[in-house]
């Protein structure tokens, strides 16, 4: 079925076509394949005049999610620094739709000379998708070529599943560029990442792991093929962007939770989202947490706890249910005191609630990792649910007298995030923030009660423990609202 070129004179919010089309550029190591896969998608949000661009997909990653399904086409689209509004993606037409291995050997590089060259004979293709608007009254429009660069050199998909909640999802191992140098161990850095396809350019999880010799138990650096290798997983350190500023938002506390700890009493954290489990199992085992988490896909708590190591037990409870179904029980639990009032709770069946204290159903911190599962306006954190007032005042209910409140807050636009911090001041006596600086999340730290300034605040053991295991840089980088 032929396609007809009018259908692109105009932009239609949200509409992805993609295509096929003899490749005009060979031969080419950077698009090597007779027939190039060209995607077209306008943005959801209109802006005039028409921006429009163009993008190479990266040789032999054109099945991954990223270039390959239209969420990871939108993201690419509204992560762009300009506000475009057509995206154009040309690449290889993939070999295989369920690629397992990423791993060019050597590494595909073009030089400036070759990619104008490159550029100038795809031209011709772009403009036939252009919008009428895009051209002015003389001469030709200038349609820039993006570069997409991340820092994965090479990777491979450990397991790809489904789960009942959160659809197609990945876990897989990479090796990422470094800033080591020579013989150094830190010249080659590898992470396991967990993914779900309905957000491809969005890792849910990762954590640092190594590799080592199968044959003698030790740490080795020397192999190249990321197949086959063993690795350990390394649980002393959050390399995820995020959490070490959600992890540094106890600072506001670490008095009350130092007091606790001097009395020895466990501080309690409750995590809403789990992943792959990095977070709360970081709480518990360096910081000495007695840690609730709650996830709503059981597939990915089974691989949080094959592939992450991710490890229940005493004092780390994780169970699968709805985070704001369970945050509505608990806020109904201490309404009501005692077990024999759950009947009038509205809320049934929240299937982890036989793993909280009946008797102390608060916590010092909660932890929001939870990320919107309507991907057609690009990624968000936190759900639009999360941010209702009932909640955020069940949430506070939840919280001890000092406790607070932590979210990872991924804002789509600016009027979300000023809504959100709106929503947060009606609810909460003070805000605090944490950018972390990679363009994309801010943590909001929201207290429950007026926090004292001390300024014994660093002499406390917690305190001291807590710049130990995570950068202090967050801690000193938190501003008050």
């Amino acid at each position: 079925m032929s396609l007809d070129p009018s259908t692109f004179g105009t932009i239609v919010s949200s509409r992805f076509i993609t295509f096929t089309f003899p490749n005009p550029t060979l031969p080419n190591p950077h698009l090597h394949n007779a027939l190039l896969r060209i995607a077209v998608h306008d943005s959801p949000t209109t802006s005039n005049p028409s921006q429009i661009a163009a993008m190479l997909v990266p040789p032999h990653r054109e099945s991954d999610w990223t270039f390959s399904t239209q969420p990871g086409h939108l993201q690419l689209l509204l992560s762009s620094s300009t506000q475009l509004s057509r995206l154009i993606l040309i690449g290889n037409l993939p070999n295989s739709p369920h690629p397992t291995i990423y791993n060019p050997d050597p590494p595909i590089l073009i030089d400036p000379v070759s990619r104008a060259k490159l550029e100038e004979n795809l031209t011709p293709l772009v403009f036939a998708v252009l919008p009428k608007s895009a051209f002015p009254e003389k001469g030709l429009p200038e349609v820039p070529f993006l570069i997409y660069e991340d820092d994965v050199i090479r990777s491979v998909v450990v397991e790809r599943c489904c789960g009942p909640c959160v659809g197609e999802l990945l876990v897989e191992d990479v090796e990422l560029e470094s800033n080591g140098t020579g013989e150094s161990k830190c010249s080659r850095e590898f992470r396991r990442r967990l993914r779900f396809k309905r957000t491809p350019n969005l890792i849910q999880t990762q954590v640092r792991i190594y590799p080592y010799s199968i044959e003698n138990g030790n740490v080795g650096f020397g192999f190249v093929d990321l197949v086959g290798a063993g690795f350990m997983i390394d649980k002393g350190i959050l390399v995820h962007p995020y959490f070490i500023p959600m992890v540094a938002g106890l600072s506001v506390i670490s008095s009350y939770i130092d007091e606790k700890i001097r009395y020895r009493i466990k501080p309690k954290a409750l995590c809403l989202g789990v992943g792959g489990g990095a977070l709360p199992s970081f709480l518990n085992s360096q910081l000495g947490f007695e840690v609730l988490a709650v996830e709503a896909d059981d597939v990915v708590l089974r691989l949080a706890r094959q592939y992450f190591g991710l490890q229940d037990g005493e004092c780390l409870s994780v169970c699968v249910g709805d985070a704001i179904e369970l945050i509505e029980k608990l806020a109904c639990q201490v309404k009501n005191q005692n077990a024999d009032a759950f009947s009038t709770c509205k809320v049934e069946n929240v299937g982890c609630l036989d793993t909280v204290d009946v008797f102390d159903a608060k916590f010092d911190v909660i932890m929001v990792d939870l990320d919107s599962c309507d991907a057609t306006m690009g990624i968000s954190a936190p759900p639009l649910e999360f941010v209702r007032k009932s909640t955020l005042m069940e949430a506070r209910l939840v919280l001890h007298e000092l406790g607070i409140l932590v979210v990872n807050v991924i804002p789509p636009s600016k009027s979300f995030h000023e809504t959100l911090i709106h929503e947060f001041q009606e609810v909460f006596h003070e805000l605090y923030e944490i950018d972390v600086g990679n363009g994309e999340n801010i943590v909001l730290i929201a207290a429950a009660s007026p926090i004292a300034s001390e300024s014994s605040v660093c002499e406390t053991s917690f305190f001291a423990k807590l710049k130990l295991v995570i950068s202090g840089a967050y801690v000193d980088s938190i501003r008050k609202i």
